[in-house]
């Protein structure tokens, strides 16, 4: 690969495994990586944390502003309550106006980056190389999200996964700013018969195939 930087979007919906995905390929081209997801929870962890409500703006505005991508601890953010509380915060647009230019400063870090999350390559970086927009049916992110609970020793009813999933899609695609959506020139990556070895076997030949008539490979 040249020298030139490389920028990779992501976006999909929950439980699409589209953040595996972006692990993956930064690893594998030697790119920093930012789950923007993340983001937005340590928003949502930070109102809670402080016992401020979720759906004031002056508050949430403060705290968007306190978010450290540098210090972005995965397993105290991943919490359920954390997560749900989240979804609620990202639908406020001065937060995510905040939050999109700490994410785009995030995409010029040197040597290039994948960023993986619901807007990024129709928001965040609409001019990124690559645009991946990975999808999987709501009966099969389910169960995924099931199997992965149980795995790590947790319990989990599928009926309850599957319809939090179905009400996460509804609230992404059907927010007033920024909605999830693919971008129009995003190369569709549907997992749904995939493992994960599989869809990122398919990236990488979607990545390699762009950045080959690019010049960058």
């Amino acid at each position: 690969m040249s020298n030139t930087p490389l920028v990779i979007a992501i976006d999909g919906p929950a439980a699409s495994g589209k953040g595996t995905l972006a692990r993956r390929l930064a690893d594998y081209y030697h790119l920093a990586h930012l789950d923007t997801g993340l983001t937005y929870r340590a928003v949502a962890h930070l109102l809670l944390a402080r016992g401020w409500p979720l759906d004031d703006t002056a508050h949430a505005v403060e705290a968007a502003r306190l978010v450290d991508l540098g210090n972005l601890d995965r397993s105290t953010l991943a919490a359920h309550a954390v997560g749900e509380a989240a979804s609620k915060v990202a639908v406020i647009p001065e937060v995510r106006r905040i939050l999109v230019e700490k994410q785009r400063a995030f995409a010029n870090t040197p040597g290039g980056a994948v960023l993986d999350g619901r807007d990024i390559g129709t928001v965040v970086c609409p001019n990124a190389d690559v645009k991946l927009y990975v999808t999987a049916s709501a009966e099969v992110r389910a169960k995924r999200r099931h199997d992965e609970i149980e795995a790590n020793g947790g319990q989990a009813d599928l009926g309850e996964i599957l319809a939090d999933i179905r009400r996460r899609d509804e609230r992404d695609t059907g927010r007033a700013d920024s909605p999830l959506k693919p971008a129009v020139d995003a190369h569709l990556l549907d997992t749904s018969e995939m493992d994960i070895e599989a869809a990122f076997l398919a990236a990488r030949t979607i990545v390699d195939d762009v950045m080959a008539t690019r010049g960058k490979i």
